[in-house]
């Protein structure tokens, strides 16, 4: 079931009802409609793997309690190292163990070694690097006595299986979301109508920037070796645009939809091709996940206080690991990897943290600079971009030097049936409506909001893409 599906369309109305007007009486059995609702939410998908999240849902809630009843530190580190390995162990099986496999075959061949692999013939189980993260954030705060063990299965499990999170994100904290299941919520009309605009921004970012961007992405990538320079730069961008309106679609949605229901998720996405530099992009892109492993890989590891070569080790591994953890493929390690070489040197210069303040433009030279530093993270993010949407690396490298080999700037007819000029056109409206909102959480609230909802809703009707049925990008991850 997608956000931008006709079953959604008629599930959520129907738990918001419900939700409101029939199981309204306490926190208790609000939630219980929740936990029900989010558990058909993700048999949608596939009903066998509903007992994976279920098991889950109880290991870490078991373990949490061990940890915080655990009279020794022997004890404590027991039921904390059996959930890590388990959760991990789970992770690895579904999502990296034919990806280990089949590296590790390949290299064994190129030696002479010929080496038929074992292969597990599943699909990868929707939301699991989500709710698994969840589920490790909470037992290690636990360890580290940073919060109490949650006691009410019910509670601890809505905090886990939540629907609009559960299969994409945000990646939610204990501290953050458990407070709030754990009180009954009153409705409020306001919180309402701000997470109907979120919806309704999430659906356009979706429908008409993600899926119609998606349509000229694919035209250029998949024929890549057929298209001139400037088709292959509006490939890259192109792609940036469609991975930033689908996955910040989707968290836009989330949020909305989780406002109709009393509840605040984290904020996932901040303008992030506004930034200024490589650190303030990852300030600002998927920030649920670059602050997990922040607080859960980086600082544990020593994060920017050692000397230098522990400082490049540190960014390396916490990079490499982001990249990992977005699928089995070296193209995301690769980007991963990338994305650490352009963040070091802004380490290392003690400059990562220079932008941090809202950007401002006036008719003066600070805001030339300004620009010209916003349209370079925006280019090398590009460059970065076309490794994570390459099939292999070879395909990515032969792609960038065909931008530099070719050298034709012609406008090309895609296979699409579409000349790139038209989407240029939507892309410079989209900008600028960001760009003149971006103070804001979302462009439709506030003044003659009314009138904004109904020309984003006719948007989505005139523009949208429809035809092609897509699920959102993260989904596979």
């Amino acid at each position: 079931m997608f956000f931008n599906s006709l079953a959604f369309a008629i599930f959520l109305p129907i738990v918001f009802s419900l939700y409101w007007f029939v199981f309204n009486k306490n926190k208790s059995t609000q939630n219980a409609l929740l936990i029900v609702a989010s558990y058909y939410f993700y048999s949608c998908w596939d009903w066998r793997f509903l007992f994976l999240l279920v098991f889950s849902t109880f290991l870490d809630y078991y373990t949490g309690i061990q940890i915080e009843k655990g009279k020794s530190e022997k004890s404590r580190k027991f039921w904390f190292w059996l959930s890590i390995l388990v959760n991990l162990g789970f992770l690895g099986i579904f999502k990296y163990y034919n990806f280990f496999a089949s590296s590790f075959s390949e290299l064994l061949n190129s030696a002479g070694l010929k080496v038929n692999p074992f292969l597990l013939n599943v699909i990868l189980p929707v939301g699991i690097s989500f709710y698994t993260f969840h589920g490790l954030s909470y037992v290690i705060d636990i360890y580290y006595k940073r919060i109490k063990a949650e006691y009410n299965f019910v509670d601890y499990s809505l905090f886990v299986s939540y629907f609009p999170l559960l299969v994409a994100g945000p990646i939610e904290r204990a501290t953050h979301l458990l407070p709030q299941v754990k009180v009954k919520r009153e409705f409020d009309f306001e919180k309402a109508k701000e997470g109907v605009c979120q919806i309704i921004w999430g659906l356009v970012k979706k429908v008409i920037v993600a899926d119609t961007c998606a349509t000229y992405a694919n035209a250029i990538f998949d024929n890549y070796t057929s298209m001139n320079t400037f088709s292959l730069i509006l490939g890259a961008v192109y792609f940036a645009f469609q991975i930033y309106g689908d996955f910040s679609g989707y968290s836009d949605i989330a949020l909305g939809v989780s406002k109709l229901f009393g509840l605040d998720l984290l904020r996932n996405f901040n303008y992030p091709y506004f930034s200024r530099d490589i650190a303030e992009f990852w300030r600002r892109w998927h920030i649920s996940l670059s602050s997990w492993f922040r607080d859960y890989l980086y600082i544990p590891l020593g994060g920017s206080k050692g000397g230098i070569w522990m400082k490049i080790r540190n960014t390396f591994i916490i990079f490499v690991v982001s990249g990992f953890w977005h699928g089995a493929n070296w193209t995301y390690v690769v980007w991963g990897f990338i994305n650490a070489v352009y963040f070091l040197p802004l380490l290392l210069s003690n400059s990562n943290r220079n932008n941090i303040d809202a950007i401002q433009l006036k008719f003066n030279f600070d805001s030339v600079k300004v620009v010209i530093s916003i349209v370079c993270t925006f280019f090398l993010t590009c460059i970065a971009w076309v490794f994570f949407r390459a099939k292999t690396i070879t395909d990515a490298i032969s792609y960038l030097k065909r931008i530099v080999t070719n050298r034709d700037f012609k406008f090309q007819y895609l296979d699409n049936e579409r000349y790139s000029y038209e989407l240029l056109l939507l892309l410079g409206i989209f900008v600028l409506i960001e760009w003149n909102n971006r103070t804001k959480e979302e462009p439709l609230s506030g003044n003659r909001n009314i009138l904004k909802i109904a020309l984003a809703i006719g948007a989505i009707m005139a523009f949208g893409t429809f035809s092609d049925y897509k699920e959102f990008i993260y989904f596979q991850f």
